[in-house]
């Protein structure tokens, strides 16, 4: 009897492929992967922002500031048309990120992602970045101020 995929380990699959595209930072392949009409639930925003090119704007944002950004998933899982991720990113802070100058210091931080998936696309993003941590970790030192 042929083994059959089911629609989860499909949805996981994408995502997978989704982080390990990202980390190479191709981010064009990254956006064929998002439906035309993604739909980004940040936090601290009131309404959720539309479209693909919104994605690639936060994630070019990501790379400029931290062009050796490194993406490591530290758990997945899902259900129905939705995934879940908790990932570990990390990398050098070599270029400005949210306004503030390179510090050429190393940081990690976490997020808690959920996906999600309509057919083969992914069509909406909910993400929890830790982003106290990761901007405490590039503020000026309170001598440097």
């Amino acid at each position: 009897m042929a083994e059959t995929t089911t629609t989860t380990e499909k949805n996981l699959a994408l995502l997978r492929t989704a982080y390990e595209t990202l980390e190479r930072g191709e981010l064009d392949a990254c956006v064929e992967m998002l439906t035309e009409n993604f739909i980004a639930n940040v936090p601290g925003l009131p309404d959720p922002l539309h479209g693909p090119e919104i994605w690639r704007l936060g994630a070019q944002a990501m790379w400029d500031g931290f062009p050796d950004l490194r993406i490591s998933v530290e758990d997945m899982f899902g259900a129905d048309d939705k995934v879940a991720v908790r990932v570990l990113f990390s990398g050098t802070h070599r270029g400005t990120f949210q306004g503030i100058p390179a510090t050429d210091r190393r940081v990690s931080f976490r997020s808690i992602e959920l996906y999600r998936v309509e057919g083969d696309k992914i069509a909406e993003e909910w993400v929890a970045p830790d982003m106290i941590s990761l901007m405490q970790q590039i503020s000026p030192a309170p001598a440097d101020r």
